[in-house]
């Protein structure tokens, strides 16, 4: 073989080593990272390709389509079913005496975005996602929405992996504070509290609240607010007194916003 064929030939065997050798280094420290992951949630997964999933944004997808064919989502919504039906069974079973509007806005204050991303953080999950890199260099480790989704994502990659015992046991541990904090005598969710605290994180307004109806005789009037952020609406509700009205638009924007949050 001439020398210069003989050249080329070791300088592309050794491209193509290397970038063997480089590729497995990525999936050894991978598979370290998700051991470290598994020790800090407490479970042993039987096949790592679902917990690895849940980890995979969209983004990650979109620069590496033959690495990760798909990204987290499906599982989001499952894991979104999963969280609900789990938190719901809860609030059931240690509130007998709540009616069923009290119970409802109790689990929407414990699986709202903002509440999975605070969760998400106590156990350091952003570390471990896969973003591309337009997604990494935005913050999109940090951002509440891909801390929420891949959240309900692992829920759901428990669920399938270890079932729903194990999946429960799990959900209840992790969300054990915002549930003691719910559970505490005289605690009631603060929807207008909360939804000033979101629109001025993120918008650097106040919500502002208006009448926009009053039917009814004097004794038995019913009122319609909208409340806004500037000139969008982002909820309204109804109510006996101009307050109940207020705190149901809070609470309507709340859910929007939830609904809207891990879209």
């Amino acid at each position: 073989m001439p020398v210069a064929i003989r050249a080329l030939f070791d300088t592309a065997s050794l491209t193509v080593y290397a970038e063997l050798l480089g590729y497995l280094r990525k999936e050894i420290m991978a598979l370290a990272d998700l051991a470290a992951l598994q020790q800090t949630l407490g479970i042993s997964f039987n096949g790592l390709s679902l917990l690895e999933q849940a980890l995979v944004h969209s983004s990650y997808v979109n620069e590496n389509p033959g690495v990760a064919p798909a990204s987290n989502e499906r599982l989001e919504f499952l894991g979104d079913a999963v969280l609900g039906l789990v938190v719901a069974e809860k609030l059931y079973q240690d509130f007998p005496h709540c009616a069923e509007g009290e119970m409802t806005k109790l689990r929407a204050a414990l699986v709202r975005g903002n509440t999975l991303a605070r969760v998400a953080r106590t156990i350091g999950l952003g570390d471990y996602l896969y973003l591309g890199r337009g997604e990494e260099a935005s913050g999109g480790r940090r951002k509440p929405a891909n801390l929420a989704g891949a959240l309900e994502a692992m829920i759901a990659a428990i669920f399938l992996d270890q079932g729903s015992v194990t999946t429960r046991d799990f959900i209840l541990r992790l969300l054990n504070k915002e549930l003691q904090k719910v559970a505490s005598p005289g605690a009631r969710v603060d929807y207008k509290s909360q939804l000033q605290e979101l629109i001025q994180a993120r918008e650097q307004q106040t919500p502002a609240y208006q009448l926009v109806e009053a039917m009814g005789p004097d004794h038995d009037q019913r009122f319609t607010v909208e409340v806004r952020a500037g000139d969008a609406v982002l909820g309204k509700g109804s109510g006996k007194s101009k307050k109940a009205a207020e705190t149901e638009a809070a609470r309507a924007a709340l859910e929007q916003l939830s609904t809207s949050f891990t879209q």
